[in-house]
């Protein structure tokens, strides 16, 4: 398969039944490797990781999380992220072959939960993508205020990539702004943000609650699986603290930062991700074979 081969598109049953719509690059009988994005984003999160990924003789899985993309949006607005991680669980199931997860903030909370709480997926790894048993409440706030900042959504795409752009400074303008117009979609003339937006009622306050912090140490405990968290090297949502304290707490879990990228790191610099991940999935794949 070739880095630039289109996905194949299937559809999995999550927790209540809900639909999963899914991305999928290599070959059948490739080893299941599933790409979970973050809060605000869908699958296509991972359209450069993907590809390269499968040309390394993975099976890669990318769906969208509920409420999110082309998946379905829970009928009674809740989105906690035990419904999430039961999501995942579904998924993991219908796969097979214990999969190894990479997820990435909201979509590394929902595998940490999978996998270290009953009933625990059957993974062969976790791979965290900037996301810790603890946020900086300055990044989630950061975060939560830009979701907010166009209820009514843009004028047209452009508009929409130019307000990216202006949240992250760091990262280089798109070589074509169009690309993010599969992160929107149409309400009436006007292009919104392709989730839920009783979701992030949901979201806010809940995203550091009482409690959860040991909850996902004491998860983290339990997966009983190699570990990889990978920070981003500017993030302003896991600092260097925060990913020191979670190594220490958690021995077993080995770090990488990658420089220059910031929350969003395989959109920052997939390249430097991709590099930063593949030593470990070697290791994984040599030690299953």
């Amino acid at each position: 398969m070739t880095a630039g081969e289109l996905p194949r598109h299937r559809s999995f049953v999550g927790g209540g039944g809900i639909r999963l719509a899914a991305d999928v690059w290599g070959e059948e009988s490739s080893p299941p490797l599933v790409l979970l994005h973050g809060g605000g984003q869908t699958r296509h999160a991972w359209d450069r990781t993907g590809p390269r990924l499968a040309a390394s003789d993975w099976r890669v899985i990318a769906p969208d999380l509920r409420g999110h993309g082309a998946s379905g949006w829970s009928a009674d607005g809740e989105y906690d992220v035990d419904l999430f991680a039961d999501d995942v669980r579904a998924l993991v199931a219908a796969l097979g072959g214990r999969p190894i997860l990479v997820g990435a903030s909201l979509g590394g909370l929902s595998s940490l939960l999978a996998a270290g709480e009953a009933p625990r997926a059957a993974i062969r790894a976790l791979v965290l993508v900037d996301v810790a048993h603890r946020p900086d409440p300055r990044g989630i706030r950061r975060i939560i205020e830009f979701m907010r900042r166009w209820p009514d959504g843009f004028a047209s795409v452009g508009e929409a990539a130019a307000a990216v752009s202006a949240y992250l400074p760091h990262r280089p303008p798109p070589d074509d702004p169009e690309r993010i117009r599969k992160n929107l979609r149409r309400q009436g003339d006007r292009w919104v943000w392709h989730w839920d937006p009783r979701m992030l009622d949901r979201f806010e306050g809940r995203m550091d609650p009482p409690g959860m912090a040991e909850r996902l140490l004491e998860a983290a405990r339990h997966t009983d699986v190699p570990m990889l968290l990978v920070r981003g090297g500017i993030s302003d949502v896991v600092g260097k603290d925060i990913a020191e304290e979670f190594c220490e707490r958690i021995p077993s879990a080995r770090r990488v930062d990658v420089a220059d990228a910031g929350h969003m790191v395989a959109g920052d610099r997939n390249e430097h991700f991709i590099d930063a991940i593949v030593p470990f999935l070697e290791g994984i794949g040599r030690a299953g074979r």
